[in-house]
């Protein structure tokens, strides 16, 4: 169902994006509603909801944190259960400390760990051109945003000082990845969401750079899911890292938190 420019109703936005399949119909409603600056720009909104676009990219925003991440076409969307390796993140620094975030995407892990914290030596890094751009948007001067694989791009004088390292990797094994909603699938780029054939590629590639960047008793945290979270830890270990998992059943989140031995001077 398509929406003509004007009139438009709050009934009819909900009767357009309940028509295209959307569960939350009354709730998108009344966020493109407020989002739409003109009657036309309403109208292209619910037509992109409509065909599928994820409704942070036609909102232009998600919500992270509390926080507003500014979020678009091309760029990965923040999920609310990556706020579970935030809150552990956060337990675990001090104000001031040398942060990085590898794969950073839209940088909302780095802008709210800065939110929460204040002012950090943070530094971001994602292969993504796009992810590149949003993250310098949402980071503002909290932080430097680097262009690169993992850790390449990084300034060689961070290594032995990373106090916390976080990596959002992707994780989804490549044979599931026709399964993920087509939100995901069709409009978020595949680098973020392809972890190789067991979902774990990126995470071993971390794993085995991790510890000449941490500083003695830093913290790598990374996010995976449940049924991978051994192997994880049995990988980090393998490069000296001693490991924990923590999990959030309200998020449906799991995180590996990973700790190179010695104390923070």
């Amino acid at each position: 169902m398509s929406l003509s420019p004007a009139p438009f109703t709050l009934f009819a936005v909900v009767t357009a994006l309940r028509s295209a399949g959307c569960v939350f119909a009354e709730d998108e409603a009344e966020l493109i509603v407020a989002a739409a600056a003109d009657p036309a720009a309403l109208a292209a909104m619910v037509e992109r909801r409509a065909a599928g676009h994820p409704l942070e990219h036609v909102l232009g925003w998600a919500g992270f944190d509390g926080l507003r991440i500014v979020v678009g076409p091309g760029v990965f969307v923040p999920r609310r259960r990556t706020e579970f390796l935030l809150h552990q993140a956060a337990a675990l620094a001090r104000p001031g400390a040398v942060v990085v975030d590898l794969c950073c995407g839209s940088g909302a892990l780095g802008a709210a760990l800065a939110a929460r914290l204040g002012p950090l030596e943070l530094h971001a890094a994602d292969v993504e051109p796009a992810a590149v751009r949003y993250a310098r948007r949402n980071l503002g001067g909290a932080g430097e945003v680097h262009r690169g694989d993992l850790f390449e791009p990084l300034p060689g004088t961070l290594r032995g000082r990373v106090e916390i390292l976080l990596a959002n990797v992707p994780y989804v094994p490549t044979g599931d990845v026709g399964l993920l909603p087509p939100e995901a699938r069709i409009h978020e780029p595949r680098v973020a969401l392809d972890g190789g054939p067991d979902g774990l590629d990126v995470l071993r590639r971390v794993a085995a750079e991790a510890p000449h960047w941490l500083a003695p008793g830093g913290h790598l945290l990374i996010e995976t899911s449940e049924r991978q979270a051994t192997r994880a830890e049995e990988t980090l270990a393998r490069h000296g890292l001693a490991t924990r998992v923590v999990v959030s059943d309200e998020l449906y989140a799991t995180v590996v938190v990973a700790t190179r031995p010695g104390g923070l001077g």
